[in-house]
């Protein structure tokens, strides 16, 4: 029988075998890395909000407590934003007159909710509940960064599943005491967590990663 290909067209079928795989291969790899970016999950990008907050000023300068705008965090799935009322209280004898609070003074005026953009939302199909976290020793700071020294708020972590399951199989390097929650720059514990504490999330691992704990 007569030869189909020559001994150069088989080389370069070959070659191009090897190249299709490598570049599947390197695609692949690249979508890995592409999903699990910073940049992917909106890491560091502010979002626009109706009124330049600075958490720097209020949480940072000025130590305010988290609970004073998020004044459901330490009893509800979520955490609360501020009412045009809460701004109020200090704004109705603090720059009275600015012209960047008119949206904060139109709501308060008109009784309607300001219209914050949340950067930490989660997907609906994802349950996260702020007290639960809260109540348990999980700080602030774990999960949304320095606030207190950001001018415009960003997030620091992706809030991924992935991320979230990091800490779900080992939630005790995360864990303040709870006068310690709602403070900023606290030092890690290390080996100071009582024995019984690491114990008992030692054992509650399996439940914590269990798919509806977050799925319901």
């Amino acid at each position: 029988m007569a030869q189909l290909f020559t001994p150069a067209a088989t080389t370069l079928f070959r070659v191009a075998i090897v190249l299709i795989s490598l570049g599947v291969v390197a695609a692949g790899g690249m979508a890995y890395v592409w999903a699990r970016s910073g940049s992917t999950w909106n890491v560091g990008k502010p979002a626009s909000q109706p009124v330049p907050f600075r958490h720097d000023l209020h949480s940072g300068s000025l130590d305010i407590d988290c609970r004073y705008c998020h004044s459901s965090v330490e009893r509800a799935a979520d955490a609360g934003m501020p009412s045009a009322q809460t701004c109020m209280s200090c704004h109705s004898q603090v720059w009275v007159g600015a012209s960047v609070l008119e949206p904060v003074r139109s709501s308060f005026i008109l009784g309607q909710p300001i219209e914050w953009i949340s950067v930490h939302r989660l997907p609906d199909y994802a349950y996260f509940h702020h007290a639960v976290h809260v109540t348990k020793g999980v700080a602030c700071e774990t999960c949304h960064g320095r606030v207190d020294q950001m001018p415009k708020t960003v997030k620091t972590e992706t809030m991924s599943m992935g991320w979230c399951l990091d800490c779900h199989r080992d939630p005790v390097p995360q864990l303040r005491p709870r006068e310690a929650v709602f403070e900023m720059g606290y030092e890690p514990h290390g080996t100071d967590l009582p024995e019984d504490v690491r114990v008992f999330y030692q054992e509650a691992s399996r439940r914590l990663t269990s798919c509806n704990t977050c799925h319901r």
